[in-house]
């Protein structure tokens, strides 16, 4: 009766498992995986936001497939102010109802079924699930790291079929902070020429850059004007001003003329058929972008100030290792491999409440790494991480 494309395995694992019960025990945990800044303790500008939702206009259907024309401007100024020199045509842009649905457009537009996007790895779980349910299957092809993270051309080409249509990135990447390097750049456009594949950087975290890029690399800057090749990038307000429930999003697309138009024409029949951005979040769209002037400075500082109480930490002790990360809101730790890394995120959680993801989550190759976010409040972020540091000493005596 079902599609083959959602015969997902939901069977309840080790890991899922221990949460559960620690939850249904009613004990207190130290939340190393906070991802949801609304819940975190930042302080947001209510009166604005809610009054950015209550525009006249938003009371009268007035479909535009792209987007309408005073919430894409929106989006051209925040580009203008974080990249001068961005050149970014509101006719090839496209409002979306959050990042997940821009990757739906884009499936669409360039795959057939059972086509393949290739993806870098580490990388964030959704995507499996994204592909999946638009029948495309995601090649992997690993970063590697080397006293910070880089791409790995070697496999990315052995990993490019005949049946590719793509090389997806996420810049800078979750949950390692990489960001391509600007001479990475030539590269992957001549790849996207050499095969014919499109290029799609997915952008969400790009204003959470760390101090501690490598003076050896220098990181490239947003792809909104990439013209090497045809690039689509997204972004959205979840990570821009922390307003993940807005469900705003985008993909811009540049490169060769005639490839983008011809791509901006497909995609607005798809955003037409999708009916998609709601008239209350477009209308509010300008107001929204604007508070991240007042969003974005107090959870740079929450990240800038957890990373350095982590570092602080395991200076203490040697069994433990952060890996050089460049932006983002992840840092990726190194531990003894002497169990596997769930076996030791349930440890965390049932001997001392503090959750953690285990590698394998972000599709690390091997065991010896855990994820943990620099979003959790200072508190708890400084007690979970005195414990995870501590139940790794005593793991490895």
């Amino acid at each position: 009766m079902f599609s083959k494309r959602t015969d997902w395995k939901l069977e309840e694992n080790a890991y899922t498992r221990a949460l559960r019960l620690h939850r249904q025990s009613g004990k207190s945990v130290f939340d190393l995986t906070a991802s949801n800044p609304t819940t975190c303790g930042f302080h947001y500008d209510e009166a604005a936001i809610l009054d950015a939702l209550r525009a006249p206009g938003a009371l009268r259907y007035d479909p535009e497939p792209k987007g309408l024309p005073l919430a894409r401007d929106s989006v051209i100024q925040y580009y203008r102010q974080k990249a001068p020199a961005a050149r970014l045509d509101p006719e090839r842009l496209i409002l979306t109802t959050g990042t997940s649905e821009a990757y739906s457009f884009l499936f669409r537009l360039l795959c057939e079924p059972g086509d393949e996007v290739v993806i870098a790895h580490p990388s964030y779980p959704l995507f499996d699930f994204l592909a999946t349910i638009q029948d495309v299957k995601l090649r992997p092809f690993h970063l590697l790291y080397d006293h910070g993270w880089q791409i790995d051309f070697q496999e990315l080409r052995r990993a490019i079929g005949p049946r590719t249509r793509a090389i997806l990135l996420v810049h800078p990447n979750n949950p390692t902070g990489h960001f391509v390097g600007a001479g990475e750049v030539p590269q992957l456009n001549a790849l996207c020429s050499e095969h014919e594949l499109a290029l799609v950087v997915d952008e969400v975290f790009l204003d959470y850059a760390a101090r501690e890029i490598s003076a050896r690399k220098k990181a490239h800057g947003s792809f909104v004007s990439n013209d090497q090749a045809l690039t689509f990038v997204l972004s959205g307000l979840s990570k821009i001003t922390g307003l993940p429930q807005m469900k705003v999003g985008w993909l811009a697309a540049s490169g060769p003329d005639t490839l983008v138009r011809e791509a901006m024409a497909r995609l607005e029949v798809i955003a037409d058929t999708y009916l998609s951005l709601n008239a209350p979040a477009q209308y509010a769209l300008p107001a929204l972008l604007a508070l991240r002037e007042r969003v974005q400075p107090e959870i740079r500082a929450r990240l800038a100030a957890n990373l350095a109480q982590l570092d602080a930490q395991l200076a203490r002790q040697t069994l433990v290792s952060r890996l050089e990360m460049e932006a983002g809101w992840y840092a990726v730790l190194r531990v003894p491999a002497v169990q596997s890394d769930e076996e030791l995120a349930i440890r965390l959680l049932e001997e001392h409440s503090v959750l953690v993801h285990p590698g394998h989550f972000y599709d690390f190759t091997g065991e010896g790494f855990l994820i943990v976010s620099l979003l959790a409040p200072a508190e708890e972020f400084r007690e979970g991480i005195r414990w995870l540091a501590a139940c790794v000493t005593t793991q490895g005596r």
